[in-house]
C-alpha cells in the first residue's frame, strides 16, 4: 500500500494540483496565463534556491567520495540513456534518424523542474536526501546532448553545426549558470549564508514553486493540444515507457552506490526525467532539421505530467524498497 499512499499524498499536494489547474485551463482554452518576465523570474528563483541550498549542504558536510562517485555515475547514465532511447525510437517508433537523435537527447538530459518536484515531495514526506545532489543534476545536463549529437552525426550525416558553439550554448545556458553559480556561492558562504538567506531561499520556495508549476501546466496543455498530431501511438507510448527504463537503470546504480532512500529517489527521478529547457535550445541550434514538436510534446506534454503524478511516488517507493 505504500506506493498508493505516496501517490495519494503527491496527487493532493499543492504542487501537483496547481499543475493540474494549469493543464485543464489550457485544454479548455482559458486565457489564464503569467507574464513571460514573471515566469523567467520564477525559474531563476527556483534554480537559485535549490542550488544555494545544495552548496550550503556541501559546505556543512564537506566533499566525500560518495559525492564524486554519484556524480560520475550520473554522467554515465546521462550519456547512456540516449543510446537506448535512440534504438527504441528508430526500431519500434519508426522516427527518422535526426528526429530520433533529437528526442533521445531530451530523454538523456534532465529536467530541473522535475528535480525540484521530487525534492519538494521528499521534504513534504520528511524523507532526508543529500543536498549535494544538485551538483549531480547539473553534471547530468550536458552528456546526453553531446551523445545525441554524435548519434545524429554518425547515423544521419547531419552535421551537428558548430559543435563548439553548441557546447558553449549548453554550458552557458542560463539555467546551468544559475544552478551551478548558486551552488558555488552556497558552498562558499556556508551556514552563515544559509542563515542570512533562509527566509528567501527556504520559506518562499513552496509557494513560488506552485506558481511556476501552474505556468508549466498551461504550457504542457498547449503542447498537447497542438502537438499530438505529430505522435504515433508507439511514439506516445515511448513517453511513458522511457522514464521507467531510465528509472530501472538508475535503481541499479543507486543500489550499487549504497545511497540513502531519499538520495536514491532523486537519482532515479533525474534519470527518468526529460529535458525541455536546455535540450530544446541545443537541438534547435545543432539539429535544425529535427521536428521540435515531437520532442517537446513528448517531454513536456507526456513525460513531465507522468513523472509528476505517477512517476515520483513510484520512484520514492522503489528507493525505499532498495534501501531496506
Amino acid at each position: 500500500m505504500q506506493i498508493f499512499d505516496l501517490a495519494s499524498t503527491n496527487l493532493l499536494s499543492p504542487m501537483v494540483l496547481f499543475f493540474g489547474l494549469g493543464l485543464i485551463a489550457a485544454l479548455l482554452r482559458s486565457d489564464l496565463g503569467l507574464p513571460e518576465q514573471i515566469t523567467k523570474f520564477l525559474a531563476l528563483y527556483l534554480l537559485m534556491s535549490i542550488g544555494f541550498r545544495g552548496g550550503a549542504e556541501v559546505a556543512h558536510h564537506g566533499f566525500s567520495s560518495l559525492l564524486v562517485l554519484t556524480m560520475v555515475a550520473g554522467v554515465l547514465l546521462s550519456a547512456t540513456v540516449p543510446i537506448i532511447a535512440y534504438i527504441i525510437l528508430r526500431r519500434i517508433c519508426g522516427l527518422e534518424p535526426v528526429d530520433a537523435a533529437a528526442v533521445a537527447g531530451h530523454y538523456g538530459s534532465i529536467s530541473a523542474v522535475t528535480f525540484l518536484a521530487v525534492t519538494g515531495a521528499l521534504t513534504q514526506l520528511s524523507i532526508p536526501f543529500d543536498g549535494w545532489l544538485v551538483a549531480v543534476a547539473a553534471a547530468m545536463e550536458t552528456p546526453a546532448i553531446l551523445t545525441a549529437l554524435m548519434i545524429a552525426h554518425s547515423r544521419s550525416g547531419d552535421q551537428a553545426s558548430s559543435e563548439r558553439s553548441v557546447f558553449r550554448e549548453i554550458a552557458l545556458h542560463g539555467s546551468i549558470v544559475m544552478l551551478v553559480g548558486a551552488f558555488v556561492i552556497g558552498a562558499i558562504s556556508g551556514n552563515a549564508g544559509m542563515t542570512m538567506l533562509k527566509p528567501f531561499v527556504g520559506d518562499l520556495f513552496p509557494g513560488l514553486l506552485c506558481l511556476f508549476l501552474l505556468d508549466l501546466g498551461l504550457v504542457a496543455g498547449r503542447w498537447l493540444a497542438r502537438g499530438w498530431r505529430d505522435l504515433s501511438p508507439a511514439t506516445t507510448a515511448f513517453g511513458l515507457v522511457m522514464p521507467l527504463i531510465g528509472a530501472a537503470m538508475a535503481s541499479v546504480v543507486a543500489m550499487a552506490l549504497g545511497l540513502s532512500s531519499g538520495s536514491a529517489a532523486v537519482l532515479i527521478t533525474l534519470t527518468a526525467s526529460a529535458s525541455y529547457i536546455a535540450a530544446p535550445a541545443a537541438m534547435r541550434l545543432a539539429l535544425p532539421r529535427a521536428n521540435p514538436a515531437i520532442a517537446l510534446t513528448l517531454s513536456l506534454g507526456i513525460t513531465f505530467p507522468f513523472n509528476l503524478i505517477v512517476g515520483i511516488p513510484l520512484y520514492i517507493a522503489l528507493a525505499n524498497h532498495l534501501a531496506r
